[in-house]
Formats: C-alpha cells, structure tokens, sequence
C-alpha cells in the first residue's frame, strides 16, 4: 500500500536532509472549478510533470470572508469573491475521491481548510498534514485546532511580518499535545498575484530557517517557470510550491498566474537540477548559489537573476503593503449589530477583510472582546474596532 507520509510530511531535519531535491507541491487550489474530472486531469497532469504532492483547498465561503466583501481583485480581474466560493463548496466525498486519486498517482494528498467545516471534513477523510494559507497565519483558533491534531503543518508566510511568524509558531506550540516538538515548515511566500520577481527576497528562505530552526521553502506566486523556483532551490528551500492549471485561460480564480503542464513539467525538473548538496544540510554553499547564478545570467542576465535575491530581510514586500490587515484575519460583524448588542462568537467571526470593509479587531484579542457591549451600530460584514465596544467596568 502506497504510503509516502514518512518521507515527505515529517518536516524534521534529519528526514529532509537525506532529500537530494526540494519536495514540489502542485497547487491545484480550486482549478477543479468544483467538476470532478477536471480534479482528476489536474492530478494526473501534475503526477505526469514530477510533482510530490497535490494540493488543494477546502472551500466554505462564510469560513473565508463576509458576503460584504464585495468584489476582489484577482489575476483574472474583479471578483464576487465570496459568491464564487460558494459555487465551490463541495461536500467530503469530493475531496476523497480526490485524495484517492492523488494516491494512485504516486502523490500524496494535501489541503488547506479555513475553518471549522473544512478542518472537520479532512479530518473525516484523513489528511497526513496540514496547510495553513498566508492569510490565516494569524487565524489563531484555526492554529490551535490544527496543532492540538499532532500532524506536521506547513505554513505560509506573506503578507507577514517577523513578529506575526514567530506568534503563529507560538500558538501553534503551546496547542501542540504530542511529544517533542510541533513538525512545522515555513514557505517564504509573496501575496501578490502575479509577485513581482524583483520583490521576491529569496534570501528570506535561510533567514526563515536560521531564525526558527524549521525547515524553510516558498510558495511561489511568480509568473516565470525557471527563474524564482530554481534560485529557491540553490538557496537550500526543502519545499517549493507553485500552482499548475490545465490552460491559462481555464477560468480558474488562479490559473492566470499557474503553470500549464509542459512549464511544471519544466519548472519541477530545474528545481532538481538547482538543488545544493544535501552533505551540508539546509545550509547552500555560497559557491553553489554563485554557479547557478552565473548559469542562470547566461540566459537571462545577471541584474534579473540577481534582483529576486534580496538582502534577506523579513518584512513586507512593496506589492503586498496595501494587503496588510485586509488579506489578513480580523473580527467581522455577522449580521447588523445593534448598539448595546453584546459581542460573541455566534455574532462576530474571525474573517479576511479585503478592500471594502474596514479592518476590526486582530485574533489574538478576539477574547477580550467577546462578552463585550457595542457602543455603536456595525452594519453587515464591518470589521469591528475597538472603539466600537464599551468601555470595559
């Protein structure tokens, strides 16, 4: 029977050291578009191309962001985000038969959940790890949920600062039951569709692992099949994630900025061919980062091979700043709230904010707020301030 949760889903360093390549993750997200057999071709075409895992998300739009979110920008242009993720809800035996495929394909099977719903379904079906997606690294009850379980998470890290990194890996260890420690890995990540190479910074992959002393990869949102993957690769990433679709122009939230087959194909086989030698560990000889930057030049040029190198530092990139606090979670009104209404969980939800509505209170105050009184009326889906609530006695 086909296991490959040892090799590829423990994420300490003595089962990835023996790797002589990064672990590819195929973000499949929701290219399916909800259809079954396009979830199958997705599979195959990333099982074909040299993928390691198929990955996808678990959809329930209230779990995501208010219905008065409104239209969000995406790649393919305006969306009514939260419409859309309704046409995308599916129930458990969807995401099995997906599973049950990926595993027949040589893949392991991999999700995201943003909720209560999508962590109960995996669960329902058996997942070997868990995917947490930038913006739900500061969702702290989702954390807490997923560490109490004892898998290895793998979280993303744009649209975040140092200080929002090092909280997720402490909500994490402290909800973490088992022995030991908490299997995480961290994905440098830009949350920018497409992310601009120049802004890229990949030298916040060995920053990220020096820091934290976790396996470090990225999750690659660029548009180029060679340039982003393989300097991520010669840097020592042990994971390196990148989203595949069928055709440009599918129709899928993502597929704008995916690889088709043949790129993935192409892309998965750089990544191999860039990785340093595993002798040394996480830590890339310099010398092998200079060769493949002198390759790399030859046919692109060094100031755009250099460029996405970075100085290493962890912050916000230029193209993510105007995203911070809004592609992040915070507490949403559910419902208009009357003044005098008292806040709870059943009328206040830990939801991303996006453009049109203003942000509210972060996560990790969302307990102090709860049995607090509203000193002003919040209309549908508004982000609730501090300055919103009454005075505590």
């Amino acid at each position: 029977m086909y296991n490959r949760t040892k090799d590829v889903f423990l994420f300490g360093f003595a089962e990835l050291y023996h790797r002589q390549a990064p672990i590819v993750v195929a973000e499949l997200g929701t290219s399916h578009q909800g259809d079954l057999m396009r979830g199958f071709e997705l599979i195959d075409a990333a099982s074909d191309a040299g993928a390691h895992v198929a990955k996808f998300q678990v959809i329930f739009a209230e779990e995501i962001l208010p219905p008065e979110a409104g239209s969000v920008q995406l790649p393919g242009g305006a969306v009514p985000l939260f419409k859309v993720f309704k046409s995308l809800e599916r129930p458990a035996k969807f995401y099995a038969a997906l599973k049950e495929r990926a595993l027949s394909r040589g893949l392991e099977f991999l999700a995201t959940p943003f909720g209560k719903k999508g962590f109960e379904l995996l669960e329902e079906i058996g997942v070997a790890a868990w995917k947490i997606a930038s913006p739900e690294l500061n969702h702290e009850d989702l954390l807490e949920t997923l560490a109490r379980t004892g898998k290895p998470l793998i979280l993303s890290t744009g649209v975040s600062k140092i200080e929002d990194i090092r909280r997720a890996l402490e909500i994490v260890e402290n909800a973490f039951r088992g022995e030991g420690q908490q299997s995480v890995a961290l994905l440098h990540c830009l949350t920018s569709y497409p992310a601009p190479e120049n802004q890229a910074n990949l030298r916040t992959i060995q920053t990220l692992r020096k820091i934290f002393n976790r396996p470090a990869g990225i999750s690659d949102h660029s548009r180029h099949t060679v340039l982003i993957p393989a300097l991520a690769s010669a840097l020592g990433a042990a994971i390196i994630e990148k989203h595949i679709t069928l055709s440009h122009g599918a129709g899928g939230l993502d597929d704008p900025i995916a690889l088709n087959p043949e790129e993935f194909a192409r892309m998965c086989a750089v990544v191999t061919r860039y990785a340093p030698p595993r002798e040394q560990g996480f830590e890339a000889p310099e010398l092998h980062l200079v060769s493949t930057i002198e390759e790399l030049a030859r046919e692109y040029g060094r100031e755009r091979v250099e460029a996405p190198l970075g100085n290493g530092m962890k912050c916000l990139a230029r193209s993510e700043i105007a995203n911070y606090r809004r592609s992040n979670r915070s507490l949403h009104a559910i419902g208009a709230l009357p003044v005098g209404t008292v806040l709870s969980e059943k009328n206040g939800a830990i939801l991303r904010t996006e453009h049109n509505l203003r942000p509210g209170i972060e996560p990790r105050y969302r307990r102090r707020a709860y049995g607090r009184r509203l000193a002003n009326s919040i209309p549908p889906g508004e982000g609730i301030r501090w300055e919103d609530l009454e005075q505590a006695k």
